[in-house]
């Protein structure tokens, strides 16, 4: 795939496809499907609607993934409010969904892919999966465009567990984070709202600000009308933000770890591949007193 982003034109012509060759008479019961879409509607402030909305109607064939239960483990203390899941949990989540390494996965969520179509994006990135994509304008698009929507529930043929673990060089540690608080500013960036980010506001977390030396790019500049904005236009925008930086060199972050995937999601797409994710965020920042806050 040339891109993270495909539009729902190319994936109802994919299902379409994909359909047709299921329905061949050639096609063998144990034909692995050639793409499997996953939906990743979730809400901050109503957990359970995504799971709701899901039932209520979505894509043909679509899988659902629960921000908090399939791509967090909300066990783990002190990594902020969706600590990652764990990398085998995640490998045998991926296997019951029929995912394996040659398997086409395209996700969706709501709309700009924010909440969470970017993470789980991301964590299949994180485990090796290259063949993975994010529905541009989502769930909203597609109902835009007049394309079918059904309660019908998939029928799984479950995998082996992924064969592969997370790149743990491709999530930034706090140790990292706290050894280069004095680096020149452009190395982190911040993909919260910017009343959150100066700590005017906080309905998260108990602590408002924003770590020392990070700057700001709300993760909502990032699309218009529910899309991603046009690769160029990105680019101008974020270049200037990591200055001298090569993409290789900076980490993003948000409130949890979540947002900070769609800031990747629009690097990539902008053509600077390569930061990385601080998975803890500010909630995990703050779990630690002891760690420096700035506001403003």
């Amino acid at each position: 795939m040339t891109t993270p982003l495909i539009d729902v034109t190319a994936l109802a012509t994919a299902l379409e496809e994909g359909a047709t060759r299921l329905m061949d008479a050639r096609a063998t019961a144990s034909a692995a499907p050639p793409l499997k879409v996953v939906d990743a509607r979730f809400s901050l402030a109503d957990p359970q609607s995504g799971a709701q909305l899901y039932a209520q109607g979505h894509l043909p064939g679509a899988l659902y993934a629960d921000l908090n239960r399939d791509l967090s483990d909300l066990g783990r203390t002190g990594h902020g409010r969706h600590p990652l899941p764990d990398s085998d949990a995640f490998a045998a989540r991926l296997g019951e969904w029929g995912i394996g390494p040659q398997t086409r996965v395209v996700v969706y969520d709501a709309g700009d892919g924010s909440m969470a179509a970017a993470r789980l994006w991301w964590l299949l990135r994180l485990i090796g999966h290259a063949h993975v994509q994010v529905l541009d304008g989502g769930f909203a698009a597609w109902q835009a465009a007049g394309l079918p929507v059904t309660a019908e529930l998939p029928q799984v043929s479950p995998l082996p567990p992924y064969p592969g673990r997370f790149d743990r060089s491709r999530i930034a540690s706090v140790e990292e984070v706290q050894a280069r608080l004095k680096h020149a500013p452009g190395w982190l960036i911040d993909a919260r709202a910017g009343e959150r980010f100066r700590g005017e506001v906080e309905p998260l977390d108990p602590v408002a600000g924003h770590v020392p030396g990070a700057v700001n790019r709300p993760f909502a500049l990032n699309v218009h009308d529910g899309r991603l904005r046009p690769a160029d236009d990105l680019r101008a925008a974020l270049q200037p933000l990591i200055g001298t930086h090569a993409p290789e060199q900076v980490v993003l972050m948000c409130g949890s770890g979540v947002t900070a995937c769609h800031l990747l999601l629009a690097m990539d797409v902008a053509g600077l591949e390569g930061a990385r994710i601080y998975a803890d965020s500010w909630s995990g920042w703050v779990s630690d007193p002891s760690r420096p806050v700035a506001t403003g």
